[in-house]
């Protein structure tokens, strides 16, 4: 079967790599079946230029020629923005406000039921992409999730209202909904599965690694289309003691850019031949973050929430940069909490700015140039509590517990933490977050980063004005690299409960005096 001749690049036969192995892993790479009208990738040549950017001059291991013949079909490219979730949450929406057809006298009810059950949906990832779509693996969750939703509502309305006919036609009327949700899921797993067979929607996947479970994922993807999923290539870190025993578009130093060229959505990790914190590393570049990252768990018995593609497991990894609407949301989160904070916590804040007046007089406030969200600088704001020799101890000097320069009154609102609450004036200005990793000096971040390599992946977020390092006890002289470890784990586990319970434990550390 011939290429399809990409706007700019003549069609081209790409032969395949010398050396390359023809055993049996090999043809399972490079099959071609007949329900994929896409043949298969074959082996990168390292001496063929880039037509897009030729300056005469080869550029080994990257073919792009091989790379984009297989950016997909047309009706994929025209639908590769589509996301699960835009086709079943209008549709559960419908379901839920369906009782409204039949009788307004429980209207209040049924939108808050609907309202409930689409926000308990998406915390239960009901509204995630699954690679093997099916309905009866996502039947226990969804009827869990139906009743505790109907249960709070259905309380609620029985104290608001003390009438038995009145609970028992809303009760009718949540059945109602709860069975149309059901029909409602049925129906949009069977057009999602019918579009991913005809091709019409799927979105083009990397895998990461070039071992036997990566070998077998692509002859999977390629041979049964109902994943939603086009295989474009393998890439791996290069062995120069051995051979690849599959054709590869590429090496993992070269994935950003081959992501940009195949306009890959998916990338699948298996088996790569690398270490862990290297492919990190490279899975945080800017464009690799935006692609919806799997992996194939390593240990028998790992749990994948019932997901897998031809019976290999598979895990959904979350966003690892807080952006999005998850980032929206934090963000109108610490706009409300730091604005009601400063109404509440005002008497507070002036008996604070006293005492530090009386304490050392003029100049209440302390600023200081700190590294906020990609790096960026911001002044930080804090009550004074001692005053450094000069600006070059104050951007360079480690502070540390029982300083001797630090007053009485300094030592209470520091041991209190008290001395940062002008900081909810950062939070409302954009520099900060309620929680987040803590700032520090432009000295120290640079200092730090050069040392521990996970350092620097902290500025992923805005820095906070408190932070899980904090309430673990890592504060004050203790290692950066834990401190690092902690902050890292928040970002890629952030959830508004994980928030919550960073600030619950602040106040607990507030008022057992567990500052500096």
């Amino acid at each position: 079967m011939s290429r399809q001749p990409v706007v700019g690049y003549p069609a081209t036969n790409v032969p395949a790599e010398a050396g390359t192995s023809t055993s049996e892993g090999s043809a399972q790479a490079v099959e071609s079946d007949e329900d994929d009208p896409a043949p298969a990738l074959t082996a990168s040549v390292g001496s063929r230029p880039d037509p897009a950017t030729d300056t005469g001059t080869a550029r080994p291991g990257l073919d792009v020629t091989a790379v984009l013949p297989y950016a997909g079909s047309h009706a994929s490219t025209r639908t590769r923005h589509l996301r699960a979730w835009m086709l079943t949450a209008p549709v559960d929406v419908a379901a839920l406000l369906s009782p409204l057809a039949v009788t307004q006298q429980h209207w209040r009810g049924t939108l808050a039921m609907t309202v409930l059950t689409v926000a308990i949906f998406t915390a239960g990832g009901l509204y995630q992409a699954r690679r093997h779509v099916s309905i009866l693996d996502e039947l226990p969750s969804l009827c869990g999730r139906l009743l505790a939703a109907a249960a709070v509502v259905a309380i609620i309305a029985a104290l608001r209202h003390d009438s038995a006919v009145y609970l028992v036609g809303f009760i009718r009327g949540v059945a109602l909904a709860a069975v149309l949700v059901i029909a409602g899921r049925l129906m949009t797993r069977e057009i999602a599965t019918l579009a991913r067979r005809c091709r019409w929607v799927e979105h083009n996947a990397i895998i990461i690694g070039s071992g036997p479970t990566a070998v077998e994922l692509a002859r999977l993807l390629r041979r049964y289309p109902r994943y939603g999923l086009r295989f474009v290539g393998h890439v791996d870190s290069p062995s120069p003691a051995t051979s690849s025993p599959v054709p590869m578009i590429g090496t993992l130093d070269q994935l950003e850019q081959l992501v940009r060229l195949a306009e890959c959505d998916v990338l699948i990790i298996a088996d790569p031949e690398c270490p862990e914190l290297v492919l990190m590393e490279i899975l945080r570049q800017p464009v690799v973050a935006t692609c919806d990252l799997w992996a194939v768990p390593r240990l028998w018995g790992s749990r994948s929430h019932g997901d897998h593609i031809g019976a290999i497991p598979i895990v959904k990894v979350g966003d690892t940069t807080l952006s999005g609407p998850h980032w929206a949301l934090k963000r109108a989160s610490d706009v409300i909490f730091a604005g009601s904070a400063v109404l509440v916590l005002s008497p507070i804040l002036l008996l604070c700015a006293t005492l530090a007046f009386l304490d050392g007089g003029r100049g209440v406030f302390f600023r200081q140039e700190r590294i906020g969200r990609h790096g960026k600088p911001f002044d930080i704001i804090k009550f004074r509590t001692m005053r450094p020799a000069n600006e070059h101890e104050s951007q360079t000097n480690w502070s540390i517990a029982n300083d001797r320069r630090v007053s009485p009154i300094g030592r209470f609102l520091r041991r209190t933490s008290l001395d940062e609450l002008p900081q909810l004036w950062n939070i409302l200005k954009g520099d900060m977050s309620v929680v987040g990793p803590r700032p520090e000096r432009p000295y120290f971040v640079e200092k730090f980063s050069a040392e521990y390599p996970s350092y620097a992946m902290r500025h992923r977020v805005p820095v906070g004005l408190t932070g899980l390092a904090q309430v673990s006890g890592l504060r004050g002289d203790t290692p950066i690299s834990d401190r690092a470890r902690f902050d890292n784990y928040y970002i890629e586990n952030w959830s508004l409960w994980l928030d919550a319970k960073v600030l619950l434990r602040t106040v607990a550390e507030v008022f057992r005096g567990g500052g500096r």
